[in-house]
């Protein structure tokens, strides 16, 4: 099964690190994030041909992951010019694709056991399946409950919770006929199309541990040390 990652975007809640190193290169430990992606897709899903949509800095991301010999697997890049949104820049790759393959984003780092996915995928024969994780957080601001010009109830800050898409996704190739040929497209405006066409959509839930988001400069750093500190001391 080929392996798809979305490795375009311009990552500019991280500025200014992403500048002039495209935001699935900044290093986590001693290696970019995007090397730690192949690695476990290799590992933890048995995918070893990879297809890399890139956009922003493209070189760097191409020199120095080159066809992927060095990493013992081979590698593909799609190119467009502009960021094109996440399903956007999944279309620029429909023509490296012809069977189901992994979709994740760039900018994350998964820790989950990526084959019982692939198999779950397989078993049901789903259109599209998603990764899941658990996740609450708490409201900012109290809630007041009215009716009419009534208030029958105050909620001090309440806390929400549900399930959350991790950026980790096995598609059928026909899943990509729902992303026009051209502009930018989101990966939700992607998915609520196939739901609407009745396409069968499954669930993959993960455990909190099996995902990191590399969203904002503190989460990025938060990771950074965490990997760190698994190298032990240099």
């Amino acid at each position: 099964m080929k392996g798809v990652i979305l490795a375009g975007g311009l990552g500019t809640r991280l500025q200014p690190y992403t500048f002039f190193i495209p935001k699935p290169m900044l290093p986590l430990g001693n290696k970019p994030l995007l090397e730690y992606t192949i690695e476990w897709m290799k590992n933890a899903g048995g995918v070893d041909e990879f297809v890399i949509c890139v956009s922003y800095l493209h070189r760097t991301i191409e020199d120095y992951f080159e066809d992927g010999a060095r990493f013992g697997v081979k590698i593909q890049y799609a190119r467009n010019e502009r960021p094109l949104a996440t399903a956007g820049q999944l279309k620029t790759a429909e023509k490296l694709l012809g069977e189901a393959f992994v979709c994740v984003y760039g900018d994350s780092v998964y820790e989950f056991n990526l084959r019982k996915m692939i198999k779950m995928h397989k078993d049901s024969k789903a259109h599209l399946s998603m990764a899941l994780m658990p996740y609450s957080t708490k409201m900012k601001y109290g809630f007041i409950d009215i009716q009419g010009n009534d208030v029958t109830g105050w909620r001090e800050k309440p806390e929400i919770s549900g399930l959350i898409n991790i950026g980790c996704y096995v598609m059928e190739p026909e899943f990509l006929k729902t992303i026009p040929e051209a502009g930018a497209f989101g990966m939700d405006d992607a998915v609520r199309k196939a739901l609407e066409q009745k396409k069968k959509v499954k669930a993959f839930e993960i455990d909190g541990t099996g995902f990191i988001d590399i969203g904002d400069k503190k989460s990025y750093l938060d990771a950074y040390k965490q990997f760190a500190s698994r190298l032990g001391k240099i």
